[in-house]
């Protein structure tokens, strides 16, 4: 439908047009002529104007506020691409994934002592941020501060083994000193923050990435973030010290999968990353040989958590039942639309599906597996003290209702847990789905701060739809998620950040991953036990590995999916816009019906 300009536009010329008739009348301007003869021939092209070949257009189809890459509120793949263009990181994901370093940022970074456990950092002395400020151990400082104590914070546990980081040569030089031994260190300190500008400013670590970043440290840097028009600017960053970007601007223009599908189709678009369900799959492939279609695993997870600090489902057995109600095959359908995140379903807890090394850990049968049972679902409520009257779960006086907790405005989170309502409805377990922005769901909601160290708050959500992050070390993974958030028991704990979402916290279980976290046991060797025993209590159900299918056109080069888990844009400033035919780019007028 057209704008409300483009109709009164085409009213003025219609009249316009019948005022020239009627003056012309007696030239026999306007006499009736017969109709012309149609055209059958090869459709025409459609001239294109001169493409600007310093630019690239990425259509993407989400475009929300905060881009802190470090915090589960702000996962999304556009948050990921602000991080690989503009952000520095001491290591990046290689080619296999492995971490590599990136000597753009440091020099050196290697191990300088075992006792303590030290790891020591060579920075160049020309990085820097693009309003002047040095890349330096201050920002080292800071975003370690962070990640130890604020809420919602992804993979922190390595972090949390930091006993101090240390500036030497007027910062250029980092010491970092752990407590314990950490294998894993290379995972540390990807997407540096300006410690300078964030230490100070109003919303502090939350709030000042709410919709823009302050300084760049990488080969681009932001020009402008326009939410309500749906368009992020990024230009060449004139300040960065090493090789320049090729391109002078980036452009993500957000639409939806018919706007993006047109655009690629005209040319407008040179490029797409986009979530893409079944029917959007079939309209990029109608494009054919124009574009190149590749799926882009993300590092995200969706994940079902039954929460133990939940008074209501702090009973294995109840747990248990609820998993059982769930037809799982239903939630992937909802949450993947057939897309292509539908053939990366997950069935293991600490490993991907696109990740090298994952292999199914899910017990067959298990509840949670497969389709609803309802059978069991009355076995175990009644083992853990329910009853069944009138339709509803009832122990103690008390009806079983719970509580059922989403990213506010961010799919598939929301469907999927709309879908889980329903799907609980069946087995007489009612429950209410709220939404909530990212910031207070990963905080308050889902990782409340304990008034003593190692005792779980019952913050009124039962079970939450949230992602898993992964990353290049399993074992960080493993302990950031499902280990426990103090450094031993009793009245000596010392606290070791807020508690993961699920607020799991299994002593049994904590030596085993302490081990693996610190290396005096090969993940290898602890992690059969360790999944068996998260499938067992019923705590998380993996359901699927969020994906994006990125489309090229030819006339941008250089564009690969990236290493695994870290995707296209990592390479960015290599890409380069060439010059193809108007015939490969154009769109044919198709020719007219008879």
């Amino acid at each position: 439908m057209g704008s409300p300009g483009e109709k009164r536009s085409g009213r003025s010329r219609r009249r316009l047009l019948a005022v020239l008739c009627a003056a012309l009348t007696g030239a026999g301007a306007c006499t009736d002529l017969p109709p012309p003869q149609l055209v059958t021939s090869t459709p025409s092209i459609t001239p294109s104007r001169t493409p600007n070949l310093t630019e690239v257009v990425v259509g993407i189809d989400t475009l929300n506020r905060g881009f802190n890459p470090h915090t589960l509120a702000d996962q999304s793949a556009l948050t990921s691409t602000l991080g690989a263009l503009l952000l520095p990181s001491v290591h990046r994901p290689g080619p296999d994934g492995s971490p590599v370093l990136d000597r753009t940022i440091a020099s050196s970074a290697q191990v300088t002592k075992t006792e303590p456990f030290t790891v020591t950092y060579t920075l160049r002395r020309d990085a820097s941020w693009s309003d002047g400020a040095p890349i330096a151990a201050e920002d080292f400082d800071y975003l370690w501060q962070q990640m130890r104590t604020a809420p919602g914070v992804v993979n922190a546990a390595g972090y949390r083994l930091i006993s101090g980081v240390a500036s030497r040569d007027s910062g250029k030089t980092v010491e970092v000193t752990f407590r314990k031994p950490y294998p894993g260190w290379r995972s540390l300190f990807t997407n540096l923050l300006p410690a300078h500008l964030l230490k100070d400013a109003p919303g502090g670590w939350l709030g000042a990435m709410d919709s823009s970043f302050p300084a760049s440290g990488g080969p681009f840097t932001l020009k402008s973030v326009d939410v309500d028009r749906g368009e992020v600017v990024l230009e060449r960053n004139d300040r960065y010290w090493d090789q320049p970007a090729v391109l002078d601007r980036i452009v993500l223009r957000k639409s939806d999968h018919n706007g993006l599908v047109s655009a690629l189709r005209s040319g407008n678009d040179q490029m797409s990353l986009l979530r893409p369900d079944q029917i959007a799959m079939e309209s990029l492939k109608e494009l054919g040989k124009t574009v190149s279609l590749t799926t882009v695993p993300r590092p995200t997870v969706l994940q079902l958590l039954l929460r133990p600090a939940s008074a209501r489902l702090a009973d294995s057995r109840v747990r248990a039942a609820v998993a059982a109600a769930i037809d799982r095959d239903a939630l992937i359908g909802v949450g993947t639309g057939g897309g292509p995140s539908a053939q990366l379903r997950a069935d293991a807890h600490v490993y991907a599906p696109s990740q090298r090394g994952y292999k199914a850990t899910m017990p067959p049968g298990i509840p949670g597996s497969g389709k609803p049972d309802l059978t069991a679902v009355e076995r175990l409520m009644v083992e853990a003290g329910y009853t069944q009257q009138a339709g509803a779960w009832m122990r103690n006086g008390q009806q079983l209702n719970l509580i059922i907790a989403a990213p506010a405005e961010n799919e598939p989170y929301v469907m999927v847990a709309h879908q889980l309502q329903r799907q609980l409805a069946g087995a007489s377990i009612p429950a209410r789905v709220v939404t909530s922005v990212g910031d207070q769901l990963y905080g308050d909601m889902l990782s409340p701060a304990a008034p003593q160290p190692g005792v779980p708050v019952d913050s009124g959500v039962d079970i939450a739809v949230v992602p898993q992050v992964f990353g290049d070390d399993p074992a960080t993974v493993l302990a950031s998620n499902f280990g426990c958030w103090t450094e031993n028991e009793g009245d000596g704990a010392v606290p070791a950040g807020r508690p993961n979402p699920a607020s799991f916290c299994d002593r049994a279980l904590q030596p085993v991953i302490d081990g693996a976290l610190t290396g005096s046991m090969p993940l290898a060797d602890a992690l059969p036990g360790i999944e068996a025993a998260l499938w067992q209590q019923a705590v998380s159900i993996p359901l699927f590995q969020l994906s994006d299918t990125l489309v090229t056109r030819p006339e941008v080069s250089g564009v690969t999916a990236g290493p695994p888990l870290a995707g296209p844009f990592v390479e960015a400033a290599d890409w380069k816009r060439v010059p193809v035919p108007t015939s490969s780019t154009a769109t044919p007028t198709p020719p007219p019906t008879k």
